[in-house]
């Protein structure tokens, strides 16, 4: 079962061929197989999956059809979900339970996802690795000795080493994207809105977007068709009808614009990554593609803008944890004391400097030296978007401007992660929806490594962003190969 897509789990289960406990079962035992070598979870959640699967057992026994009937989900250690220890992978958590369940993750489990564990993250969402996790480590299963991306690796970990069908992730500047593309699998940020952020712990609320991850477009699809729309929890959710996706699914792109970015040059990115994606391009195109040249002038200033505003948002959502009302608590000798012990022991150390770098840009003398200019380039770099899509229908770009590099590699150079965002920040600051899938290998040392495709549509088109991948991906079929990590163990 753990082999079959998650559309057609959720088939057999409604269908009665498979129960839900069934699928359950064997899922528990790949993870079982897998997890020591992964280390995609931070926590399991086995007793509770165990109780949904009988509940979705008991629905269908009743007539009701889910559209994600028994499907195995793992959710990204930011959500909450009720009676789990939900962490963000921060020490100033680690012990903390969630009283209510996220609204995304509630409603994928109204839909009969059966939730397995809780994955890993980098602490608070904040990094490109997921070496900034502080309660454990979380490999590539292409490579073991690799990073998985960030922020969201233990859920592409996860869905690539079929320890689930499906996994919940949030997105602020790439992190559903850029590890997507370093497993191999599907990752898709939404239109900011769309997913409710409600039960999310907050990293930048101006840019955090829950979305989908899975092995296939239409698998991601469904995900997304469950978990968007309106919720009044959220004041940021858009109050607008959402356009079913998983029903528009096509096979060839003929009468569409794809929009090649002028900035976005992949020349310097290494000769057998620029042929990659030239190839990825000329795909499009055999699929009845009409490819253009779009120009984003103000993308060079994306990292720029993006390390003002992030860690500024940072900065005031992550004062809530002060050792006063939940979370870790050190004593001192005063309320100061004990904030800042507190703090020094919770925080690590990439989230301690981007708290510096936000409260820096916020503070007197400089916010609008720093913080506003940021801002006014992140109203240009939307409007560089309008304009764009007023040409094309799509754009297509890296996810990733490398493959998944091994651990270590980049821990001693902050700069030389972020510019691992430099294709993805671009379209988190504008809001628009986003996918990465995967678009072929390029080999690094001993290993062949995936890559992956991103595809940008304009506000509010999902509906045509999955169906561009999934013409795409049914074209190259790059979906259908296995991470070698997933086999292991297996006879």
């Amino acid at each position: 079962m753990i082999e079959r897509s998650a559309t057609e789990i959720a088939a057999a289960v409604n269908g009665r061929q498979a129960s839900a406990v069934e699928v359950l079962d064997a899922q528990l035992a790949q993870v079982e197989r897998v997890e020591p070598s992964i280390g995609a979870f931070l926590s399991a959640t086995a007793d509770l999956a165990r109780r949904q699967a009988l509940l979705v057992d008991e629905a269908v026994a009743a007539g009701r059809r889910l559209p994600l009937a028994g499907v195995p989900l793992a959710v990204k250690d930011n959500m909450c979900l009720s009676g789990t220890v939900t962490t963000a992978g921060s020490r100033i958590l680690e012990h903390w339970v969630a009283p209510y369940t996220a609204t995304a993750v509630q409603r994928l489990l109204d839909a009969g996802c059966v939730p397995v564990g809780k994955a890993n993250l980098d602490e608070f969402a904040m990094g490109s690795s997921c070496e900034n996790s502080a309660l454990g480590v979380t490999r590539n299963p292409w490579d073991l000795r690799r990073v998985p991306g960030g922020s969201s690796g233990g859920s592409v970990a996860a869905v690539a080493a079929r320890e689930a069908a499906l996994a919940t992730a949030s997105d602020t500047g790439g992190s559903i994207r850029e590890p997507a593309a370093f497993c191999g699998v599907v990752g898709m940020k939404p239109t900011y809105g769309r997913v409710s952020r409600y039960g999310l712990i907050a990293f930048a609320s101006s840019l955090d977007q829950i979305g989908p991850i899975a092995r296939t477009v239409e698998d991601a699809a469904a995900m997304y068709d469950v978990m968007a729309g309106h919720d009044p929890m959220d004041a940021t959710s858009l109050p607008r009808p959402v356009e079913p996706t998983a029903t528009a699914l096509r096979g060839d792109l003929r009468g569409v614009r794809v929009g090649l970015v002028r900035e976005f040059d992949t020349k310097g990115l290494g000769q057998e990554i620029d042929a990659l994606y030239r190839r990825a391009y000329e795909k499009l195109a055999a699929l009845g593609a009409e490819v253009v040249e779009v120009a984003l002038p103000h993308a060079e200033y994306g990292l720029a803008t993006y390390y003002l505003i992030a860690p500024a948002e940072a900065s005031s959502n992550l004062a809530r944890f002060d050792g006063v009302r939940y979370g870790l608590r050190v004593e001192g000798a005063n309320v100061q004391e004990m904030y800042a012990k507190t703090r020094a022991a919770g925080f690590g150390p990439e989230v301690k400097r981007r708290i510096l770098i936000g409260t820096y840009a916020l503070s007197s003398g400089y916010y609008d030296a720093y913080y506003v200019r940021a801002q006014k380039a992140r109203t240009l770099m939307a409007a560089d978007f309008e304009q764009a899509f007023a040409q094309c229908d799509l754009i297509a770009c890296p996810a990733a401007s490398s493959a998944a590099f091994e651990f270590g590699a980049k821990g001693d150079d902050p700069v030389a992660m972020y510019l691992m965002d430099f294709y993805t920040i671009p379209m988190s600051l504008a809001g628009v929806p986003a996918l990465s899938v995967p678009c072929g290998f390029v080999r690094d040392g001993e290993s062949e490594l995936p890559m992956g495709l991103q595809l940008v549509a304009p506000l509010y088109q999902e509906a045509r962003l999955f169906a561009a991948a999934h013409a795409y991906e049914q074209a190259t079929r790059f979906t259908l190969d296995r991470a070698p990590a997933s086999l292991e163990g297996v006879r």
